[in-house]
């Protein structure tokens, strides 16, 4: 049997409400956990120095208690919580599309799975915006010129 069935927006879109339902319920009930996700759709602000971003394995683990539970919050599409790193704590706000938390823990019980990938927006490229970028070039605006 194919993987390909779980790869198609409809699913991803029921995995992305079972995880941020699971999510809400446990920050509702003040229960923390731990994720697993991957880090190439983690955005860190402020970005973490060099030497940490490459300590960074494929798939990290972050359990949220304390202070990192605390700050957590979720939106539509991500989650969101402070988190240290490194023998100086390195203090980073991140952000995680929904699809890329690949697990959701209580205790040592994985209590949500998800194998999808989160959701690329596809580009709306206007024929509009285009033609007024390509203008925007005096250069350009000659190309265009009949005589």
């Amino acid at each position: 049997m194919s993987l390909e069935i779980f790869h198609q927006d409809e699913y991803k879109l029921l995995t992305q409400e079972h995880i941020r339902n699971t999510i809400d319920f446990l920050l509702d009930h003040s229960t923390e956990f731990g994720i697993s996700c991957e880090t190439r759709h983690i955005d860190f602000d402020p970005s973490l120095p060099r030497e940490l971003m490459d300590s960074l394995e494929g798939v990290a683990l972050f359990i949220l208690g304390g202070y990192t539970f605390e700050s957590a919050y979720i939106t539509e599409e991500s989650l969101h919580f402070e988190a240290g790193f490194g023998e100086e704590s390195f203090g980073s706000l991140l952000s995680i599309p929904l699809l890329a938390i690949k697990q959701i823990y209580y205790e040592t019980y994985p209590i949500a799975i998800n194998i999808t990938e989160p959701i690329r927006p596809n580009p709306v490229i206007s024929t509009e915006r285009s033609m007024s970028a390509l203008l925007s070039k005096p250069e350009n605006k000659r190309l265009l010129k009949r005589d």
